[in-house]
């Protein structure tokens, strides 16, 4: 971008976070993001008293003892999927604020128009506001969801005071708005998707919820490396933040909260993408581990954790000799950085020579695992693979490794062995300190260990 020069009506301002500059800089002073800055018109000061651009729009609030507030009367209304609904905590709350971010192509219009068709069947009207795609459009999607009779408004609108004018007629029991980044307003001069355009409209749309107690959800367009574009001032605004996932070569699709002020995050929902549309799946372990070969060196069932659900998933490992100088590692589905320490602890604590190889490291199915429980998997996969031993069939497996080689405990580890025994696995490597009664009594035989070698002997026999 060239170096223009501001005058006096114009700004240029960070397209990451909304940082103001009077002249274009290559990097933003506020959070450091290259090649950010874009010029906007600089728009007048809003007038000071009721008519504020804001205050216009804000009701008066008044004080209420803590006593006096009757939680009831704010029930959540359920969305008709359960998967999406334990994403949310419980159901949609009324007068807050969802974002969903997800890359394009990946099905957030499509489980939207399926979460507006059913809750206008249940609570009432529902306004779906299209900015990206005409009236038509959005009826042909629902004539192949088989959405039917439903007291469903669609809006193809892209200016916020005729949005807000529509609620206002309609006055809807729930609120789409696909997507956030097309609605503009007729306050700015700047372009639609731009930070000034995306805070007023987000702002604007958040005081018509709290004002009417009216839930509406966003949706928000994702950047090449998967986080939300736009400011991120955004994410603060809204309540819940949701990141639709899944590869384009799976059917499956995974729905994870990263906020929450109304349940808990890093929970989540899964669904298949079928023909007619989006379907929850109520047992995700099956659908990871229905196409497992069990009894193949390097493959290994670790029982996982993501918000309050247990889920079993296959861990894969590949090690191979290394044909250059430089040994390869590769991570799908892992933290590349843990991945490295791991294979350090394992040559380090174990004495596995992994200095020439190639290891490389796969969750099947496509799923994203964070958390520290997967590295017992991960070293006894990699271990497996090296020494070309099977794991025994009908073994899962759980537990965080230290660098001093020890496998510390992990939380929830009863119901981590409660699904897996459900599943039919019959034997769990676990941490000698979360090894409980609990774990006892899940219905699986349970061994404790207390380091890589103790799980490695467990797991693969003596070396």
């Amino acid at each position: 971008m060239p170096k223009a020069r501001a005058d006096a009506r114009t700004v240029f301002v960070c397209q990451a976070c909304g940082g103001r500059s009077r002249k274009w800089v290559g990097r933003c002073s506020d959070c450091n993001a290259w090649n950010s800055m874009a010029e906007e018109p600089e728009g007048p000061e809003p007038a000071a008293g009721g008519d504020a651009r804001y205050g216009a729009r804000a009701a008066r609030a008044e004080v209420r003892r803590y006593n006096e507030i009757d939680v009831a009367a704010a029930a959540r209304v359920p969305s008709g999927f359960g998967e999406f609904d334990r994403v949310l905590g419980g159901g949609i709350v009324p007068g807050s604020m969802v974002l969903v971010g997800g890359e394009p192509g990946i099905g957030k219009s499509t489980l939207l128009l399926q979460v507006a068709a059913r809750v206008a069947a249940t609570a009432g009207p529902v306004l779906y506001a299209s900015g990206e795609e005409s009236e038509q459009q959005v009826k042909e999607r629902g004539e192949r969801l088989d959405i039917g009779d439903a007291e469903l408004y669609l809006l193809a609108e892209t200016c916020l005071e005729r949005l807000l004018e529509a609620v206002e007629r309609v006055r809807p029991a729930l609120l789409v708005v696909d997507s956030i980044q097309t609605i503009y307003s007729l306050n700015l001069s700047s372009a639609p998707g731009s930070v000034g355009q995306v805070r007023e409209a987000a702002t604007h749309l958040l005081f018509s919820a709290k004002r009417s107690n009216l839930p509406t959800i966003l949706v928000g367009h994702v950047t090449k490396d998967g986080s939300l574009a736009g400011p991120k001032v955004l994410e603060h605004v809204v309540d819940t933040v949701l990141y639709f996932e899944g590869e384009r070569h799976h059917s499956h699709r995974v729905v994870r909260a990263v906020k929450n002020r109304y349940g808990a995050v890093s929970e989540l929902g899964v669904f298949e993408m079928t023909g007619a549309g989006l379907l929850p799946v109520s047992n995700p372990s099956r659908l990871f581990l229905s196409d497992r070969a069990a009894g193949v060196p390097g493959s290994v069932v670790l029982c996982s954790l993501e918000g309050t659900r247990p889920i079993l998933v296959e861990l894969q490992a590949l090690v191979s000799t290394g044909a250059y100088g430089t040994a390869r590692r590769m991570a799908s589905g892992i933290d590349h950085n843990r991945l490295s320490l791991l294979l350090a602890v394992l040559e380090k604590r174990a004495g596995l020579g992994l200095a020439g190889e190639d290891v490389f490291v796969n969750v099947a199915g496509g799923l994203e695992i964070d958390e520290p429980a997967a590295d017992l998997g991960v070293v006894a996969a990699v271990a497996s693979s090296l020494r070309g031993r099977g794991v025994q069939s009908g073994t899962a497996v759980f537990g965080e490794v230290g660098l001093g080689g020890e496998v510390r405990g992990t939380p929830q580890a009863g119901l981590r062995v409660k699904e897996a025994a459900q599943l039919g696995f019959t034997r769990c490597v676990v941490p000698a300190a979360s090894h409980s009664r609990e774990t006892a009594a899940a219905g699986c035989e349970t061994v404790g260990v207390e380091t890589v070698e103790d799980a490695l002997d467990a797991l693969l026999g003596p070396s």
